[in-house]
């Protein structure tokens, strides 16, 4: 009995053995199969870098538009390409529409000039645009609001109507 048991576990462990060996054998020819990619080949160009013109909107002063852009080399299969772009409307268009700054508070207002002042510095330039590093802006002060005397007979007026309803 022990020796027909013996015979078993022989024979499960040969085929466990064996079935191991295959599968060791198909995974071997599976990756034997796949065909290796060659690695790309890194093209050398003789064009420039893409300059961009600024974006030009396509109606208004802000919103979508386009810009151009050129670049120069001898082999260069594509030299001038044009690209959408868009003007956000919100931007100072009084220092380049493609030029953000971060503005401080306003200033004081200039008695003599009747003018107050802030300055701001480049917060983001779009596509390499030229734009100075800090601006000056200006505008009238408001108008200086003193209390006017009418605004104290209208609240008599509103208590001296209340008192008469009460007295009703």
């Amino acid at each position: 009995m022990q020796s027909q048991q013996y015979v078993q576990q022989r024979r499960k462990f040969a085929a466990a053995f064996l079935a191991f060996i295959f599968i060791l054998a198909a995974v071997d020819t599976a990756e034997a199969g796949k065909k290796e990619k060659p690695e790309k080949k890194v093209k050398k160009s003789d064009c420039g870098e893409w300059q961009w013109s600024v974006c030009v909107p396509t109606s208004g002063d802000c919103g979508l538009g386009t810009r151009e852009g050129t670049r120069t080399g001898a082999e260069c299969k594509q030299t001038m390409k044009t690209q959408r772009c868009k003007i956000p409307c919100n931007w100072k268009k009084q220092f380049g529409a493609e030029c953000k700054y971060q503005f401080q508070a306003w200033g004081e207002c200039d008695l003599n000039t009747a003018l107050k002042t802030r300055t701001g510095s480049l917060k983001r330039a779009l596509h390499n645009a030229d734009c100075q590093k800090t601006v000056t802006i200006s505008k009238p002060c408001g108008k200086l609001t003193k209390p006017k005397p009418q605004a104290e007979s209208k609240k008599k007026k509103k208590e001296g109507k209340k008192q008469e309803k009460m007295l009703d």
